[in-house]
């Protein structure tokens, strides 16, 4: 996929293969590095992993129910949770330091995107008060569609979010996901019969330009 309109000055990057955990991390560091080093553009990546649980800074091992697939220490922020195929992983790699310095307005930011983007293909999804996320309703229940885990290293974003389009949702029953047992998980196929990875993706870069748009607006000043 071509980068979005209004995005000439990043690089957006759409993997067309499943990423092991493992490269995606040494790539998304090697290149926050070389942005903070001012030697490489900022990047939005987009992929999928094979499927694996992640540990963030806060895990609880009790939530580790049954490591049914590799588990890996992340380093970002959250509990655990769950990558796999039919899962839109997305990592922003972006200089905070041009951008605003606001950690917690970049998280809000992340996840009005992933909102926004939603929307576009009919699922009205929300932010829901403590705790981080991307909410929507599922047969008259509050369920998590997407996650939000972030990392920034020298104001250089690491991570990002995850977006269920059509995974397979028996997977998150290894672990307490994001450490909220009482809520379930759901995803664009079951709500809607369809999950296209290529319409989400299409959805994102879209809304890209808003996103960015708002990193600029401190969160402070939003009415």
């Amino acid at each position: 996929m071509p980068n979005p309109p209004d995005l000439a000055d990043i690089d957006w990057r759409v993997e067309p293969r499943l990423v092991p955990y493992r490269q995606a991390l040494a790539t998304m560091e090697a290149r926050a590095a070389a942005v903070l080093a001012r030697e490489a553009r900022e990047l939005i990546w987009l992929v999928e992993h094979p499927p694996l649980y992640t540990a963030g800074t806060s895990a609880d091992p009790a939530e580790l129910i049954e490591a049914r697939f590799p588990v890996f220490a992340s380093g970002r922020g959250g509990r655990y949770t769950y990558h796999g195929p039919g899962q839109r992983v997305g990592y922003p790699v972006l200089d905070l330091a041009r951008r605003g310095k606001d950690v917690r307005g970049y998280v809000h930011a992340l996840e009005g995107w992933v909102i926004a983007a939603l929307a576009r293909l009919g699922i009205a999804a929300f932010r829901a008060e403590g705790r981080v996320g991307i909410w929507t309703v599922d047969d008259g229940k509050e369920a998590k569609i997407g996650a939000i885990g972030v990392r920034v290293r020298r104001w250089v974003t690491l991570h990002g979010f995850a977006v269920n389009v059509a995974p397979d949702l028996t997977h998150f029953g290894g672990i307490v996901p994001c450490g909220l047992p009482d809520f379930a998980v759901t995803s664009i196929a079951r709500l809607t019969g369809a999950g296209d990875m290529a319409a989400l993706d299409a959805a994102l870069a879209a809304t890209v330009p808003a996103f960015l748009q708002t990193l600029s607006c401190p969160l402070k000043n939003e009415a």
